[in-house]
């Protein structure tokens, strides 16, 4: 009798026991899995071990389960009230302090990513200062939508991603792999004796240059002559002095396209003192036409060279076609913008700081070799001011929205009156050829008709609903890349309201760090290029931009099928937009997330496409089988 006291005394001990449990576990289901995870620490196993023992056993005499059953419903309901104000209590207080946490991150991260003031960054051209520090007021031309995605945003925070696009959706883009720098068996090889001495003096930025650079590989290849180390002219738009050797390797680009063409720092001292405008070998964008084909060079520019062994290129803006185009020609500009162009150390060395300093994990894959070399580091994430930064992954955006690009489209972005008029001035002073072009055509495209079309630039606001819609959270940290939005803060207050954590290069370098390349816009802009290129997923506004261009080219070509590219559709997103006062929001993301997954197949580069930036291609890539 004793014995069988004890083991009823022991029964009700492990049913109280079990009681609690499963009422803990029944309290947990449908809230917040954070709260689920948070709770089920602890002893929880036990209780779960001893309920499945104890369970079995009642099971195996239905008698006392029937009994027990009983006695487990009656003592839940008696210590649900006597412990019920314990358990709100303690509810509250864990929802209290999940909703302190993100405020509590975001402060820390605000002090951390903008510790260098305004007055530090890189500064206006005076003339134009007025143009990006218009207003107070933020323009907003879809306040609706702001509203719909500011409340989707918030009801989404505490759950889990619900965006699909940090991944490449289709195994496809896996299957091709990098491999202009390989040797074909059935090639020659390069010609013994040269025809003469190739010179380029290439215009624009940085990604126009680059382009130039790798034209000018393909041409000096065709024309059998050896090309010397490419000039960079001055520009008024970029005020950037900046050389070949500035930026790129240039030893390491001798000698990795050594087997295909030769390459030279300068003239001999036998053509350095020839007069080449007088002689007739200046050949500038005028006499080539834009996008020419292999045999006009041949048929234009050979003659010349044969006669005086030496042809300089003024210009060379997108001078060189990309079809028809001989194969080997293909592959060596692959092989030159995918392989032979590498950042000199001084910009890695920067370049793997930034990145460093954007993400929690160590910089890996061969996208982050490829871009900084050396300067991949095996230590754990950087610190900066003793404070741990960065996200675990992070979006890179590219809003081409600077002043020259907004004016020249000729488009309206909301802000009235006074947004016309100095749009007008801007477009007067710096673009005096296309005010002489629109004078004599009085069929103007009106600027309603602009936007329909897709040809207008995405606002920060537009690129901003684009992101909810597909389906990026409010927490997500994002690197925008370029500066000098037009109208500066107050345009970008629509963008930053959705999207707190927008960080730039001035964010996370300091301005000491920033000074060796503060006043060279192509140096500055190299560092864009590598937080792009290795971010986890990129965002291009405008498809006709030449950093986007050359991004995404890199990351199809060294992303192994996990570096995730969206590209908008601006055609298709003015007719989804143009619906804003009527549209739900559910509607609005299945469209958004249905135009980014189409632009996000894989597909082979289609006739006349850019190999720089469409490399899957069998010139450039071999496909796995």
């Amino acid at each position: 009798m004793g014995k069988e006291k004890s083991k009823s005394q022991n029964l009700d001990l492990l049913i109280e026991m079990k009681d609690h449990h499963i009422t803990c576990s029944e309290m947990l289901k449908g809230c917040d899995p954070l709260l689920g995870r948070r709770m089920s620490v602890g002893d929880g196993r036990d209780f779960s071990s001893t309920k499945t023992v104890l369970l079995h056993g009642l099971k195996g005499n239905p008698a006392k389960f029937s009994h027990f059953k009983g006695v487990y419903a009656g003592k839940k309901h008696m210590w649900l009230r006597k412990h019920l104000r314990l358990i709100i209590f303690l509810f509250g207080l864990m929802g209290f302090v999940l909703l302190l946490d993100p405020l509590l991150f975001s402060a820390f991260g605000s002090m951390n990513y903008h510790n260098s003031s305004d007055s530090e960054r890189q500064t206006v051209p005076e003339e134009d200062r007025g143009a990006y520090e218009t207003g107070e007021t933020p323009v907003k031309m879809y306040g609706r939508l702001l509203s719909l995605a500011s409340s989707s945003l918030a009801e989404k925070e505490f759950k889990q991603d619900s965006s699909d696009f940090w991944e490449e959706p289709y195994w496809q883009a896996s299957a091709w792999k990098p491999c202009a720098d390989r040797k074909i068996l059935t090639s020659l090889g390069k010609p013994d004796n040269s025809n003469g001495f190739l010179l380029v003096s290439a215009n624009g930025g940085l990604n126009q240059q680059r382009v130039a650079v790798c034209n000018a590989v393909a041409v000096a290849s065709l024309l059998n002559a050896t090309l010397v180390i490419p000039k960079f002219l001055y520009s008024n738009v970029w005020k950037d002095p900046s050389q070949f050797s500035d930026i790129y390797q240039e030893d390491y680009f001798i000698n990795l396209l050594k087997d295909d063409i030769d390459i030279v720092k300068a003239l001999p001292p036998h053509l350095k003192s020839l007069d080449i405008e007088e002689i007739g070998s200046l050949v500038t964008d005028s006499e080539i036409v834009k996008e020419a084909k292999p045999n006009d060079y041949v048929k234009t520019v050979l003659p010349i060279l044969l006669r005086n062994g030496v042809v300089h290129f003024l210009g060379f803006g997108n001078r060189l076609g990309f079809d028809p185009v001989p194969f080997k020609l293909q592959r060596l500009r692959c092989k030159c913008n995918f392989h032979a162009l590498k950042f000199v150390p001084k910009i890695q060395q920067m370049g793997s700081l930034l990145i460093k300093r954007i993400r929690k994990y160590d910089l890996r894959g061969t996208l982050d070799s490829q871009l900084l070399g050396k300067f991949i580091s095996n230590s754990s994430h950087s610190k900066m001011n003793g404070i741990e930064s960065g996200p675990s992954k992070y979006l890179a955006l590219h809003l081409r929205f600077e002043i020259d690009m907004v004016s020249y489209s000729q488009c309206d972005f909301g802000g009235g009156e006074t947004e016309r008029r100095e749009l007008q001035a801007y477009r007067e002073n710096h673009f005096p050829l296309l005010i002489e072009r629109l004078k004599k055509n009085p069929g103007i495209v009106s600027p309603k008709e602009l936007r329909k079309l897709g040809k207008c630039p995405l606002t920060p606001e537009e690129a901003a609903l684009v992101l909810a819609g597909s389906g990026f959270k409010r927490g997500t940290y994002i690197y925008l890349a370029g500066s000098h939005i037009y109208g500066g803060k107050s345009r970008l207050l629509p963008f930053t309201s959705l999207y707190p954590n927008l960080i730039t290069k001035e964010d996370l370098l300091t301005p000491s760090e920033l000074s060796p390349f503060r006043n060279f816009s192509s140096q500055m802009a190299a560092l864009d290029f590598i937080a792009c290129a290795t971010s986890d997923a990129f965002a291009m506004t405008d498809s006709g931009s030449q950093l986007s261009s050359l991004v995404s080219g890199f990351r199809t070509y060294y992303g192994k099928g996990q570096a995730p590219t969206l590209r908008p559709n601006k055609k298709r997103l003015t007719t989804i937009l143009m619906e804003n006062k009527t549209i739900g929001w559910t509607a609005f993301e299945e469209r958004i997330r249905k135009m980014i997954d189409e632009g996000q197949r894989p597909r082979l580069r289609g006739y006349g496409r850019s190999i720089y930036r469409q490399p899957r291609c069998p010139e450039c890539m071999c496909k796995s089988q």
